[in-house]
């Protein structure tokens, strides 16, 4: 047998004899000093179940449902849907999520690049929130809209080049969860660019470069990370 399948048969054997044991009031310790030898039969039947469970797995992980329940806090609207199952996107799925965060001043609407839904999934497992609802600030931007916003004072905290025009990016609030709370678990996921704003009360999450940075409070601050190359500098816009 291959050194795989015995780490696997290892596994579900030790699992098994442990519930099996607490079941007794048996020990881990007594458990593997008096584990009896197995015949060529006991093995085949160890394998077999080791692959039972692997298959089961495998089976879990390709149907798992990957859903988002979101709230835009300028149209008002609101979407629950389960836009991927295992590996796969679903189309439909995805053209109602397009919608839903289109540019609401000017209606366009942008093709999302689908790690984003993935990151917001992830940091809704990472709050301990599964299903929670997420307060969407800002979705796509066009490039007139976010020149718009850019201008509209002499310190905004908007990027000329965002990811917001690319489908790259989103604005986002969690009912019952403080913004800094919200930005601390962002940062845990380590993927893409983080900004935390606290005077506004929300957190910028996208797919681009991973980095980090703040606007309004006491500070304003900016960390870029490319190529392993930690740079600090003043940023007054947002990404």
């Amino acid at each position: 047998m291959g050194s795989g399948i015995l780490r696997r048969i290892k596994r579900v054997f030790a699992g098994a004899m442990v519930i099996a044991g607490m079941a007794a009031g048996v020990t881990g310790s007594a458990l593997a000093n008096g584990m009896p030898a197995m015949g060529a039969m006991g093995a085949h039947g160890m394998v077999a179940a080791a692959n039972m469970g692997v298959g089961r797995m495998d089976l879990a992980a390709a149907s798992q449902r990957y859903m988002l329940h979101l709230h835009h806090t300028h149209t008002g609207e609101e979407i629950n849907i389960v836009y991927r199952v295992g590996d796969t996107y679903l189309p439909e799925a995805m053209e109602k999520l397009n919608y839903f965060l289109r540019d609401h001043r000017t209606q366009d609407i942008a093709d999302y690049d689908p790690q984003e839904f993935d990151l917001l999934h992830a940091l809704m497992t990472q709050l301990r929130r599964p299903g929670g609802v997420i307060d969407i600030v800002c979705g796509y931007r066009t490039p007139e809209s976010n020149e718009f916003l850019r201008t509209r004072g002499p310190v905004t905290g908007v990027a000329e080049h965002s990811q917001h025009m690319l489908g790259k990016a989103i604005d986002i609030q969690v009912p019952g969860v403080r913004t800094l709370a919200l930005r601390n678990a962002a940062l845990a996921i380590g993927a893409g660019g983080v900004g935390y704003y606290p005077t506004s009360r929300f957190v910028h999450v996208d797919v681009g470069p991973v980095r980090e940075w703040q606007f309004g409070g006491n500070y304003r601050t900016h960390r870029a990370t490319y190529k392993g190359h930690a740079r600090h500098r003043v940023d007054r816009r947002r990404s």
